[in-house]
């Protein structure tokens, strides 16, 4: 079809078939409009069409036919051929207006005008020619201006059908009418409409270039892709670089078919093809604030250095009123990426907030007082570096997180809630490399741990670990696996820390009943600054830890018992101690911190046994529910310290002649329990406490529960899944222990109780309790006898006790055709330039959900014991906690959805954190809207932005959040 198309325009001559004979002689010339006879001479390449056998119509007329060539030519085989040389101009190099093959196509027919030299296509044509697509209800092709002309048809009631859509490469123009050139490569396209980037383009009439750059009149951009936009930029004259961007004249917006006074005297609107970034200005957004006045904010530059570096900086500034500036802040941003190695983000916020309050609140209530800030400057540093894991190399990673102590910063220059309720901030820089071909790892970290609220800051500089992996005797010692020691091994781990705090605890000693010699009674914060360097590390602590397991195998006895033993030793070593002093005369103890090295050993052997046993019942018949199953796997364990092993003593005594114990009133060096000295920790708040050097014989035991049930999926018609499982209760365990020679009695530990489940798929149950065996006194202390051994004979005593319930109504969960998965889509984030990067599906609306409703609520129990109250002292309630958490949302109409998220506090009778959303939706638009009503985060904001990331900064908002009350 195709070939026939290009000989009947005459677009391709087919070439003379060299003659057999050695002097082919010169043909006349026909004369014009002459038709041959219906018998085409010998030798006479003919159509196909008309070489069938016994066909006897005339051939087609010849116009203009070329001049024959007389001259001899030898072709590629070395024969001597005559006639007219090739018509492809192949070997002369000449290129005509038809470059390669034309695919065509159309539903209803195809006429040719051979006399005229056109093509003319019927229904739903489709021509192709190289990389143009071409499809319209009409297309004519005119080989004579070479000319390519494509319409649409009009149906019975008078709408265009299959208007004209032209496609080269990435870019399509669907169009009333359109005329090509396919020598000149220009075209003129009226009624318009292309895609170029995110944005589509409408012109009344645009002309293309050779060069691919188009020239409109009457034009609009816009971001919607309706044929009839409900918003876009009007402008009378356009020029559309394709892949590059879209500069207009003078244009303004229209909303609505509304034109508005909003424009400029000329339009750029970048239009890339390819995801590779750009320079340019980011808009700022601008507000009122209610504390700081108008302001401008994360408005700045962004710089796309190269294509691994981009550097994004911005600020915000207040205007404040007539007597001072109402502050600022700069923020720069570097994000670096360098793929299958690493990427990453740095991000410095500097932030410069008047002390002096400069507006006073118009509001009657829900205000609380005016609550300044610590200090007029702030700042905020992170870092996230990630790299791409790699086989055999080593592995660096950071995630650093840093602000102003005071917390200043967070509460005066954050712009989302999450990150205002967020007060403690962690930090970590780590290295770590599995050695090639041997057991070893290690690991170099830099950690910290920041609380604002607070102001504390503890940090880790540095915290090294050495590993060496399970290694098995038998490989070692190059020995046959034998079932006696095959599953011998060890493994060693070592780890050396130090760290430096700013908050310094209280020196206490028992519970502050014994006096000290200096020293604070009360914690303490220091400052984070560099002259109080020498006391942060004065106050550093610094130890290393060795951490040998032997682990000796498990094996099988009587077929159903399993039986695991293991050996542990453990090493501590300090570099100071703590040295205690009695003064007789003021009656009082001196702490001195000493430099020496200790080691503290610590060693135990475990033995642990365990199986597992099941009940079931099982119902004949074809049931709904068809068996019930009960598993039950009981454990015991018994572990073996020895009483001490040589090294450094973790404790140091003291006799305290003459002084008396506030809470007997007993001298102390008369009590028989401190018949030896009163025993003072010499590592007290040291990095890995106090290693207890004492005798452990302990039996610890633990029964695990779950009971689940089959039942007939009545969903399946294939046989292959004929049931599903049930689990009516996930776990139901029972754990405690014995300790046979614990100091002072208590040796039976108390019972644990733990409880989870299921119900429907829908409500979640978590319980847990502790139960004690011990009496307690009318002053709630216990005391060393059992419950069972009083005149009210009790086993237990329920000490305290937590639960959790969770219930789910979403329709979008489960298997059933209305569930519809959430779908992520970008949305037009109007905060730019946070500290912590948003993730910008996080507040993705998926308007097909009706309504969604999460409840949780938390209660805790804490018995209180036999206290009466009494004037002055008043009994506090069992529950400490009790919480109820609600959050939701409900699909008004098809656009607008409604959400809502609480939390009442009923032990204190007062309601927490609550927000109210509204979201509308407005296809290319969308209206978002938050109001907390009350609380230290009340206010509201609300935003009307385009959804484009093109025209983000097409928005408005209007706002009184939180920081504009501070």
């Amino acid at each position: 079809m195709v070939l026939t198309l290009l000989l009947s325009l005459g677009l391709l001559t087919v070439p003379a078939r060299a003659q057999q004979t050695p002097a082919p002689t010169r043909q006349k010339p026909l004369p014009a409009q002459q038709v041959p006879h219906p018998t085409p001479p010998p030798g006479t390449r003919v159509s196909p069409a008309t070489n069938a056998p016994g066909d006897v119509r005339p051939l087609p007329t010849i116009v203009n036919p070329p001049k024959p060539d007389g001259r001899v030519r030898t072709d590629t085989t070395g024969l001597q051929v005559g006639g007219t040389p090739d018509s492809l101009g192949v070997a002369t190099g000449r290129k005509g207006a038809v470059e390669t093959t034309v695919v065509y196509k159309a539903q209803d027919s195809i006429r040719f005008e051979v006399q005229n030299k056109r093509a003319i296509l019927y229904d739903k044509a489709d021509v192709t020619y190289g990389d143009v697509n071409l499809k319209a209800a009409l297309i004519t092709v005119d080989y004579e201006r070479n000319l390519v002309t494509a319409e649409g048809a009009a149906d019975s009631t008078g709408k265009v059908q299959d208007r004209p859509l032209f496609t080269q490469g990435a870019e399509t123009y669907q169009a009333g009418r359109i005329d090509y050139n396919i020598k000149s490569k220009r075209g003129r396209i009226t009624d318009v409409v292309t895609k170029q980037g995110e944005g589509y383009i409408h012109a009344e009439k645009i002309k293309r270039q050779p060069n691919g750059d188009i020239n409109g009149l009457h034009g609009s951009y816009t971001t919607c892709n309706l044929e009839h936009p409900h918003f876009y930029i009007n402008a009378s004259r356009m020029k559309l670089i394709p892949g590059e961007q879209v500069i207009t004249g003078p244009f303004n917006l229209v909303i609505g078919d509304i034109p508005t006074p909003l424009g400029f005297l000329f339009g750029y609107f970048p239009t890339p093809k390819t995801n590779k970034r750009a320079s340019g200005l980011i808009i700022p957004t601008f507000g009122q604030a209610a504390d700081r006045g108008f302001f401008l904010r994360n408005g700045g530059y962004y710089w796309a250095a190269n294509d691994h570096i981009g550097v994004r900086l911005t600020g915000d500034i207040y205007a404040g009123n007539s007597d001072r500036l109402g502050g600022w802040r700069g923020t720069a941003e570097m994000q670096y990426i360098t793929r299958y190695k690493y990427d990453g983000l740095f991000t410095f916020s500097f932030n410069n907030n008047p002390i002096e309050r400069i507006f006073n609140s118009t509001d009657a209530n829900t205000n609380p007082a005016y609550k300044p800030p610590k200090s007029a400057n702030s700042f905020a540093l992170s870092w996230r570096h990630t790299p791409v894991p790699r086989p055999g190399g080593g592995r660096f990673s950071a995630s650093v997180n840093l602000q102003t102590a005071d917390g200043s910063y967070q509460r005066s220059a954050t712009f989302n809630t999450r990150n205002y309720l967020s007060a403690a901030f962690q930090s970590n820089i780590s290295y770590s490399k599995q050695l090639r071909n041997l057991p070893i790892n290690y690991s170099l970290q830099l950690s910290q741990t920041q609380d604002t609220r607070l102001g504390t800051m503890t940090a880790s500089l540095p915290d090294l670990s050495v590993g060496v992996a399970r290694q098995y005797v038998y490989d070692i010692l190059k020995l046959r696996p034998r079932k006696a020691y095959e599953q011998l091994a060890f493994s060693y781990n070592l780890t050396f820390r130090n760290s430096l705090t700013n908050n310094v605890p209280a020196r206490l000693l028992n519970n502050g009943t014994i006096p000290l010699v200096g020293g604070s009674r009360e914690p303490y914060i220091t400052p984070i600054k560099l002259g109080n360097l020498s006391q942060l590390l004065r106050t550093s602590q610094t130890g290393m830890k060795h951490d040998f397991n032997i682990t000796l195998g498990s094996y099988t006895v009587f077929n159903h018992l399993n039986i695991s033993p293991g050996i542990t030793y453990n090493e501590v070593w300090y570099f100071k101690n703590l040295d205690y002093k009695y003064n007789s005369v003021a009656r009082a103890v001196a702490i001195d911190t000493v430099v020496s090295f200790n080691r503290l050993p610590t060693g135990s052997a475990n033995l642990n046994l365990n199986t597992s046993f099941y009940g079931t019942i099982i119902r004949k018949g074809n049931r709904k529910i068809q068996a019930l199953r009960h598993k039950v796997t009981p454990s015991i364990g018994y572990s073996y310290a020895p009483k001490s092993l040589p090294g450094a003593q973790a404790f140091q005594t003291l006799q305290l002649d003459g002084l008396r114990d506030p809470a007997t009133g007993q001298l102390y060096s008369a009590n028989p329990l401190y018949g030896d000295g009163v025993p003072f920790p010499k590592f007290n708040n040291f990095i890995y406490g106090v290693p207890l050097n004492s005798s452990n014989n302990r039996l610890s035991f633990q029964l695990q529960n779950s009971v689940e049930m089959k039942v007939r999926n009545s969903d399946d018609t294939t046989g292959t899944t004929p049931f599903t499982k049930v689990a009516l209760i996930r776990d139901l365990t029972f754990s405690g222990g014995y300790d046979f020679e614990r100091v002072g009695g208590f040796n039976l530990d108390p019972l644990s109780v733990s409880f989870n489940t299921e119900v429907a798929r829908k409500l979640t149950v978590y319980i847990n309790g502790q139960l004690s065996p011990y009496q307690q006194d009318s002053l709630g202390r216990l005391r060393d006898k059992y419950l069972w051994q009083q005149s009210k004979v009790r086993l237990a005593r329920l000490t305290g006790a937590s639960m959790n319930l969770a219930y789910q109504f979403n329709p979008s969960q489960g298997n059933r055709k209305s569930a519809i998965k959430r779908d992520v889509a970008p949305v037009n984030d109007p905060q730019l330039g946070a500290v912590t990067p948003v993730n910008p599906y996080e507040d993705y609306v998926n308007f097909e959900i009706p309504w969604e409703l999460n409840t949780a609520f938390a209660l805790t129990y804490t018995n209180q014991g036999p206290l009466p109250s009494r004037p002055g002292r008043v009994r506090k309630g069992p529950y400490t906690a009790a919480s109820l958490n609600l959050n939701g949302s409900v699909k008004l109409t098809e656009s607008l959805r409604f959400g809502f998220g609480t939390n009442y506090d009923f032990v204190n009778r007062t309601p927490a954190y609550t927000r109210l959303d509204l979201t509308k939706d407005l296809h290319c638009w969308q209206i978002n809207g938050t109001w907390t009503p009350f609380g230290p985060a009340r206010g509201y904001f609300v935003t009307i932005a385009a959804k484009s990331a093109l025209l983000q900064s097409l928005k408005l908002s209007r706002n009184r959040t939180f920081l504009n009350n501070l």
